[in-house]
């Protein structure tokens, strides 16, 4: 009597492979490949990459928390610090919407300099909204962390990666980034920020990469780079890698000058 064999299963179709620490390789290698893949089905050469706090709110939002804390509802220093952040909110909005707008006018066959964020609520809420605004694509690149995370509305979905590795996703938001802007934030914002600077500063980074910090008085308190430049951890020279302002219109101004003048004429993604 001849035995039913069950069909083998290949290696590449075995979840239970494919999830443990031998196949750790793997995963990483399809976090790059299925990026790549995706980006260039959809023809985005390069990126500029919104940073900030997932955690501010858009200007109707702050409005509408604070008329619930004066009534009784809730921490009113809180919501009357949350309405005054949320300037940062419309900030990032009107920006990506400009650079957004201006990228679409370069060349109707090409998408350069694409809005590129890290796809959940906040300031990257506000840089996809600008973008979508402008009618135009954006880039979510998502990454699965304990607290809870969404995927913002405004995101081009086709656009929308997900990511386990927080070091490919790095990857993927140098690698394509032609121009970073960086809002306020917390441990994550400073992490981009700095790890961004360590790239340009040590030349592990060759392509020219302005980096714009939005919001004077809020890096000032956060980070006194001049204590570092006082004691000699870093150059002096090292405080031009950055930017600093507050106004929509610099920032939309510096960013389009050095693009056009550095980045226009190379276009794909580089380190």
């Amino acid at each position: 009597m001849n035995e039913r064999r069950r069909p083998a299963t290949k290696a590449y179709a075995n979840p239970a492979f494919l999830n443990s620490k031998d196949a750790r390789a793997l995963r990483i290698l399809a976090e790059y490949l299925e990026p790549k893949s995706r980006f260039e089905n959809n023809d985005v050469e390069d990126t500029i990459v919104f940073m900030g706090s997932a955690r501010t709110l858009s200007r109707e939002q702050a409005e509408a928390a604070l008329r619930t804390a004066e009534r009784g509802g809730g921490d009113l220093d809180g919501a009357r610090n949350a309405l005054k952040m949320s300037g940062y909110y419309e900030a990032a909005r009107e920006l990506a919407f400009r650079l957004t707008q201006w990228s679409k006018a370069l060349d109707p066959k090409s998408r350069r300099f694409v809005v590129c964020t890290g796809g959940g609520p906040g300031i990257m809420e506000a840089a996809s909204r600008g973008a979508s605004e402008a009618r135009g694509i954006n880039v979510g690149l998502t990454i699965s962390i304990p607290s809870e995370q969404f995927d913002n509305e405004y995101l081009t979905r086709k656009l929308s990666v997900h990511f386990h590795y927080f070091f490919m996703r790095k990857f993927w938001f140098a690698y394509l980034a032609k121009a970073v802007i960086v809002f306020p934030g917390g441990f994550g914002t400073f992490d981009e920020l700095f790890e961004l600077l360590t790239l340009v500063q040590t030349r592990k980074m060759t392509k020219p990469m302005p980096i714009v910090v939005f919001g004077t008085e809020f890096w000032r308190q956060a980070v006194n780079f001049d204590v570092l430049v006082r004691n000699g951890t870093i150059s002096a020279r090292d405080l031009e890698l950055m930017h600093h302002t507050d106004s929509v219109d610099d920032a939309y101004d510096f960013i389009v000058r050095q693009l056009t003048e550095r980045a226009l004429d190379k276009p794909g993604p580089t380190l």
